[in-house]
């Protein structure tokens, strides 16, 4: 936390070192100290009511159940989250590699698939706001 950097263990176990903005490190920093007083020490930043670490299968049922509660259109999962942040990552700074970095894609072609994706997503705007862009009948 000192550096505003945590560790995360993704797909295969593999670690890596991400940056975290300041407010997140004080939510972080407070939800520790109250999971402390809860669980006496649990380490782990998502815990179930026993202080056991949540298995990647009970997140992915959690924001299942919650997008249902929502009434949202299509269910939502950590890949969706993972897909939206590298895209409007990609978005709002264009920094091809940064986002490779931090999405920990060994190949860069991997990574490009969000530009591709931005792409499409802007051809549908402009299709739907250009004058010109409309068909004839």
């Amino acid at each position: 936390f000192q550096n505003g950097l945590v560790t995360v263990t993704g797909k295969g176990n593999r670690q890596r070192i991400l940056p975290v903005g300041r407010m997140a490190l004080q939510a972080m920093r407070d939800w520790q100290s109250l999971q402390h007083r809860l669980c006496g020490g649990c380490t782990a930043v998502f815990t179930g009511r026993k202080g056991l670490p949540l298995t990647p299968r009970a997140i992915q049922y959690r924001l299942r159940s919650w997008s249902r509660r929502l009434g949202l259109n299509a269910p939502l999962h950590p890949h969706k989250l993972r897909h939206s942040f590298a895209s409007h990552l990609l978005e709002s700074s264009g920094a091809l590699r940064s986002v490779q970095e931090l999405l920990g894609h060994a190949n860069i072609s991997t990574t490009q698939i969000y530009t591709h994706l931005d792409y499409q997503h802007l051809a549908k705007v402009y299709d739907a706001a250009h004058p010109r862009a409309k068909l004839k009948s």
